[in-house]
Formats: structure tokens, C-alpha cells, sequence
């Protein structure tokens, strides 16, 4: 079995609009860590809605300035790490259309598809959660999932199914994938019927908890489902968070029933060996 860690495909830099480390800094962060594949995938959530602390635009990705920096370093570091293009696109169902067109006009290696708001509130913020009946909440988290990869299905993986687990006011406590079989599975079989793979981000773990997103019972569930595609990304915004957990993430991937994980290049899919 190979002792290589995975392919990071889940990465921030300061082209995103919540990161402020150089593209530079995560490159070279991930030749340290081992790594011989990774691919950005900036934030490009439109429509945002605008706070106090995010200003309008602020996930409005600048795709040239993006491509340039990107393809600058790749050339750089040809010899010392593989980079590929790619993207981390919010999922709306206002915006299905706007998304589509901006796929179509690009040339991205990868596309994550990622709901981030629930009804176009923040789940991070807690207005999100006020007066309101937390699994409820989660419930229509899944439900907007189901509807926008039913509206839009131009993206590679699912980014972090169970996301909103991050920031639930029970810290996830009162969670589990059979609270909420019937909705997920729906959403799995959706992604199994479309060909999409889900992204096993380990950012949450890396943060002290003990799951990944989505966690192992939903992971297993998609295997059995016949699921095939998996990528794991370190939703990486700092360079100390660059292949973060991929040890354990890859016993789990391993323990729910998968013996490969993929990368991609312009939208191909290719198996690796765990």
C-alpha cells in the first residue's frame, strides 16, 4: 500500500475572500507535507448575502487574477508538485443558471459544488439559528442540498455534505446520519445517478472533533449506495492546515469501504490507490 498521502483538492489562498495566505505559502506548505498532487479550489459563492463583516463581493472570486498566479506557479514548481485549477462554487437555487454559464466559460480542472447558506443566512453567524429548532434547521440544510444538485449538476464532488454540523449551537452533539437518513440518502442517490463523488473534508477534524464532513456513517452509506468517487481536501485556508488529518481520513475512506480516492484533470476523473 502506498505511503503517500492523498491529493489535498479542497484549498484556500488569498484569492478567496476568507483567506489571507499567498498561493506561494500553500504550495510550498504542501511540498513540505508531502504532497505530490494539489488543487486550489477558491471560493466563487455569489449572491452572497452582505454583513457587518462581509462586504459585498467579498466571495466574488476574480477568476484572471486567480488563473494567472496559479498557472505562474505551476509552471515554477513543475518539477516539485503537480497543481491543478479548480474551483468551490456555493450552490443557490437562484443562481443555478448564473453557475452553469460560468463553468461553461471556464477551463477548470475541478469543480466543487458546496451549499453554504441555508435560505440565505449564514449558518456561522448565529441569527441563523435564532428561535428556531436546531434540527430543523439541519433538516432544511439537506433539503436545499437535494434541490440544488437537482437544479445544478455541472460540478465534480458534493463539498462537505453535513457542513452546517460545523456550526449547529449543540456542536454537533445532537447529530446523527440516521436523524436524517431519509433526506440524505436521497441526496446520495442523486449524486450516485449524476456520476458526482463527494469531498471528504477534514477540516472539523483538524479542529479537534471527531468526524470528518461528511462524517462515516453517511461515507458508508454512499459506498453501498454505489458511490465510487471520493477526494479528500483539507479546506485548507492556512498553511498549517494543508493535508490536515489525511492519515486518519484515509483509515475511515478505507474503514467504510473504499480502496481508492481521485484527481482530476480538465473535469477527468482518475483513480489512485488508498
Amino acid at each position: 500500500m502506498s505511503t503517500l498521502l492523498p491529493a489535498d483538492y479542497h484549498m484556500h489562498s488569498n484569492h478567496s475572500g476568507d483567506s489571507y495566505t499567498p498561493m506561494k505559502d500553500i504550495v510550498e506548505s504542501s511540498i513540505e507535507r508531502g504532497l505530490f498532487e494539489i488543487c486550489f479550489t477558491e471560493h466563487m459563492d455569489l449572491d452572497f448575502p452582505i454583513l457587518e463583516d462581509v462586504p459585498e463581493g467579498k466571495f466574488t472570486l476574480d477568476i484572471p487574477s486567480y488563473k494567472k498566479e496559479l498557472f505562474s506557479l505551476k509552471e515554477i514548481y513543475k518539477d516539485r508538485i503537480t497543481i491543478k485549477y479548480g474551483i468551490e462554487l456555493g450552490l443557490q437555487p437562484q443562481i443555478a443558471d448564473i453557475n452553469s454559464n460560468l463553468i461553461r466559460e471556464n477551463d477548470f480542472d475541478f469543480v466543487i459544488g458546496s451549499v453554504h447558506l441555508v435560505d440565505k443566512m449564514d449558518p456561522y453567524y448565529p441569527e441563523c439559528w435564532e428561535g428556531k429548532d436546531e434540527d430543523s434547521v439541519v433538516k432544511r440544510y439537506f433539503e436545499l442540498s437535494l434541490e440544488n444538485i437537482g437544479l445544478f449538476s455541472d460540478f465534480d464532488v458534493l463539498g462537505h455534505l453535513d457542513y452546517i454540523i460545523r456550526y449547529t449551537p449543540s456542536h454537533g452533539a445532537n447529530y446523527s446520519y440516521n436523524k436524517y437518513k431519509e433526506i440524505i440518502d436521497e441526496i446520495l442517490k442523486t449524486l450516485v445517478e449524476k456520476g458526482k463523488g463527494l469531498d471528504l473534508n477534514t477540516q472539523s477534524m483538524f479542529r479537534g472533533s471527531s468526524f470528518t464532513n461528511p462524517n462515516a456513517d453517511i461515507l458508508k452509506r454512499f459506498k453501498e449506495l454505489g458511490g465510487k468517487i471520493l477526494t479528500f481536501g483539507s479546506d485548507a485556508h492556512k498553511t498549517e492546515s494543508v493535508g490536515g488529518c489525511f492519515e486518519r481520513a484515509k483509515e475511515i475512506a478505507l474503514d467504510c469501504g473504499f480502496d481508492s480516492y481521485f484527481t482530476f484533470d480538465k473535469r477527468v476523473p482518475t483513480g489512485h490507490k488508498l
